[in-house]
């Protein structure tokens, strides 16, 4: 067993919902780094919930630098990033300028009550209305509603996805995106193969040139 081999970490990033951690692990399986912040929630009115996307993203990334710098490990040494997410949490961005249209909407966010209704009482199977074919109820937590929200509410969106530059994910599509400065648009997965090198994630952690642009907010005003 060469020591390079023995000499080398992965990475895990547990993006959640109310915080982002990123945590190193050893090649025998032990923790040998770990930073994590907390982010803001956002309740514009009752029962919606949302997060900041560039803050997510902000903190991800001050997690993996402060995590590398505790641990006394560089990008190059990491074999592996990994991500685990806060699920149906719904962001939608622009493919050409990586900027956000609208907040994250949370998984728990309960503002699409009225399109799922609409969409039990147009088909005779009710809440198992689609079930056959994704093996799912019509409930409010899940992706699907909140895209609609999101197009029929956000200005410009629906032109925008009807030209292809909008592109949805949940908060692993966002944070491969950012990590891989807007070439990889994926689900679920562990990168290195996937288009995380230790070059892109070197990358990623450089300082931005200017700050962030922040989504655009709905919120009525006060």
């Amino acid at each position: 067993m060469t020591s390079s081999y023995i000499n080398s970490y992965v990475g895990a990033i547990d993006q959640g919902t109310s915080s982002t951690k990123f945590i190193i692990y050893n090649h025998s399986g032990q923790q040998v780094g770990l930073h994590q912040l907390e982010h803001a929630q956002i309740y514009p009115q009752p029962g919606w919930v949302e997060h900041d996307p560039m803050e997510i993203w902000a903190n991800t990334v001050t997690c993996i630098r402060r995590a590398m710098e505790s641990a006394n490990v560089d990008a190059e040494l990491l074999e592996a990033v990994g991500i685990t997410n806060q699920r149906e949490s719904t962001l939608i961005w622009n493919k050409k300028t990586g900027v956000p249209y609208y907040n994250v909407i949370v998984w728990n966010d309960a503002r699409t009550r009225g399109i799922c209704e609409d969409l039990k009482t147009a088909g005779r199977r009710g809440i198992d209305r689609f079930r056959e074919k994704t093996g799912l109820p019509i409930a409010t937590y899940f992706s699907a509603s909140k895209i609609l929200w999101l197009l029929d509410n956000v200005p410009g969106l629906r032109d925008d996805a009807e030209k292809g530059e909008a592109i949805f994910g949940t908060l692993d599509s966002w944070l491969i995106y950012k990590l891989t400065d807007g070439q990889v648009h994926s689900g679920p997965c562990v990168a290195y193969p996937g288009g995380l090198s230790p070059s892109s994630l070197s990358s990623a952690l450089r300082p931005p040139a200017s700050p962030p642009s922040q989504a655009p907010s709905l919120s009525p005003d006060p």
